[in-house]
């Protein structure tokens, strides 16, 4: 979407895609809008509730099913599993996603990790391609004015350029640019909380050779799953790093997420957006 900045004032529904690596403050801007008047669409929601839901409720009863006592009780239907997914908590998603590495350090097999990046990837390609209707959804249903979309972290990593067509023809995308110093303390982030992450298939098989000769390792149970998360996740974010300025170049704008610190409320962030829009960034 290519506008003006007095065509993006102008506009009666403002719809706006927010894309950058996880951390860098792309829900926080987003709820610095007016819950009244901006519809949230989270895309880690989404694919954790709709597209990935049923695997990660498989994934808990598998587990439950290893517990006599919750079999018994799965199996009469006496109990049932369901999902309390928030926009605060996507620790389901998260748990379903998985590390790779040693299982009784939590970590999941190769064969099983690379199935889930998959369906992962997969979810992801859907959710975005769901943006347009759901814009449609947010005016004609529930009555919000406008539309901000919270994309994944692994966006970038959506090798299918229907997603990046869909979301620029429908919305203006905006890439929000870390610096050193923000990177810096993502990765800091990371190492003190290794969290599960998506990988580009290439990418994984690329590094995950390397750490293994170089730790003498022949097999992937003999990873710490909290140690490889750390040891890749710099080369990740260097990885991703150009494909975002890529995707920013070819379909939206770039805005340096240090400044979004200034942005306090709606107007701020119209304002913010307008002054790129001029800059043509």
């Amino acid at each position: 979407m290519n506008l003006s900045s007095n065509e993006f004032r102008d506009l009666q529904q403002k719809v706006v895609t927010l894309i950058g690596m996880s951390g860098v403050g792309k829900t926080n801007l987003a709820r610095k809008l007016p819950s009244t008047s901006w519809f949230h669409f989270s895309a880690d929601y989404r694919i954790g509730t709709r597209y990935l839901l049923e695997p990660i409720l498989d994934n808990i009863k598998e587990k439950a099913m290893e517990i006599d006592f919750l079999r018994d009780l799965l199996r009469s239907d006496s109990i049932f599993i369901g999902s309390a997914m928030t926009f605060d908590n996507l620790e389901l998603l998260s748990k379903y996603v998985g590390k790779l590495g040693n299982r009784s350090l939590g970590g999941l097999a190769l064969a099983e990790f690379k199935k889930r990046q998959k369906l992962h990837c997969e979810a992801e390609v859907q959710t975005m391609l769901d943006v347009g209707e759901f814009i449609g959804k947010a005016k004609s249903i529930y009555g919000y004015d406008h539309f901000i979309n919270d994309s994944s972290g692994s966006i970038c990593e959506l090798n299918d350029r229907r997603v990046f067509e869909h979301l620029a023809e429908h919305t203006l995308i905006i890439y929000l640019a870390s610096n050193n110093e923000l990177e810096d303390a993502i990765i800091d982030r990371q190492t003190k909380h290794p969290k599960p992450l998506f990988y580009d298939s290439e990418f994984l098989d690329n590094k995950l050779r390397t750490y293994m000769e170089t730790n003498g390792y022949v097999s992937e149970q003999q990873i710490d799953p909290d140690e490889f998360v750390q040891w890749i996740f710099p080369a990740l974010i260097e990885y991703r790093r150009p494909k975002y300025e890529e995707i920013a170049a070819r379909y939206g704008y770039t805005i340096s997420a240090d400044t979004i610190e200034q942005v306090r409320d709606e107007q701020d962030f119209v304002d913010l957006v307008c002054e790129t829009l001029d800059s043509g960034d």
